[in-house]
């Protein structure tokens, strides 16, 4: 597999697909190439017609490694040093935490990133920052322990999987590959509660300039819709848009002509 090496020597995985400008695809919290077999790269193929289409695993996850201490500011590193494999300019695509990821990238690296899509970042307006950070806290703490299984326990069951389904979820032959990257939903954890810290929009986001387009489904869950729409509140040069019949696992062959639209309108 093709690696590049981040600024603080932590080699990133990727693969790269197609040609002409580049799409980096930002993964969220429980992605990575190994158990997203099927979406992204169907995606990424979609897209490979007219661009040059970038998966990679996040740090932690499959073929990247992962240097401690943990900083939102190493991912966007990350990014950046795909952005120079790239060319040193990239369109940005995220879904999920990896959406706000993605525009936190796209906010540091202005120069660098032609623009953002994201794809139902999941903030909900109604949680306050304070248990943003409690519930980063208690991922930490697990951390701490090595206790990646148990963070993907307290995830699953975070985002409303019943009991009983995250048990037997637990007993499927799938549970391995997404409990080995249980420690990194502590990093997820820590870009949602740096996002909504102090319960108002970060003012490098009131800052920017880079488009960005905010997607969600009509079919998702309703605080999806409002999270969206507070994401784009707090950006001077946001479009917002509902995808008909789309729900958090959107439909590639839908999202894509999306991506293909506002990245290709770019310049």
């Amino acid at each position: 597999m093709p690696t590049v090496t981040s600024r603080d020597g932590t080699i990133i995985g990727y693969d790269r697909k197609g040609a002409g400008p580049a799409i980096i695809l930002v993964a969220g919290a429980t992605q990575y190439r190994d158990v997203d077999t099927t979406v992204t790269p169907a995606l990424a193929e979609l897209l490979s017609a007219r661009f040059t289409v970038i998966n990679y695993d996040r740090r932690g996850r499959g073929e990247s490694g992962d240097t401690a201490p943990y900083a939102v500011a190493r991912e966007i590193e990350d990014i950046a040093s795909l952005i120079d494999l790239a060319g040193g300019r990239a369109g940005l695509f995220g879904m999920s935490s990896g959406a706000v990821l993605a525009l936190e990238a796209g906010v540091a690296l202005a120069g660098k990133v032609s623009g953002v899509v994201m794809y139902e970042p999941p903030i909900d307006p109604e949680q306050s920052s304070a248990t943003a950070w409690r519930e980063h806290a208690e991922m930490v703490a697990l951390a701490e322990q090595g206790d990646g299984d148990g963070m993907m326990v307290a995830f699953m069951s975070g985002v409303g999987m019943p009991p009983e389904a995250v048990e037997g979820f637990r007993q499927s032959p799938a549970w391995p590959a997404y409990a080995a990257i249980g420690l990194t939903i502590e990093h997820d954890y820590r870009v949602m509660a740096e996002a909504t810290d102090g319960d108002r929009h970060p003012a490098r986001w009131r800052d920017a300039t880079i488009p960005v387009l905010i997607l969600d489904g009509s079919e998702s869950y309703p605080f999806m819709r409002h999270g969206a729409d507070w994401v784009a509140a707090g950006l001077p040069n946001a479009t917002r848009r509902t995808l008909a019949g789309q729900s958090h696992e959107y439909d590639y062959k839908v999202v894509g002509p999306v991506l293909a639209e506002f990245f290709g309108g770019l310049t």
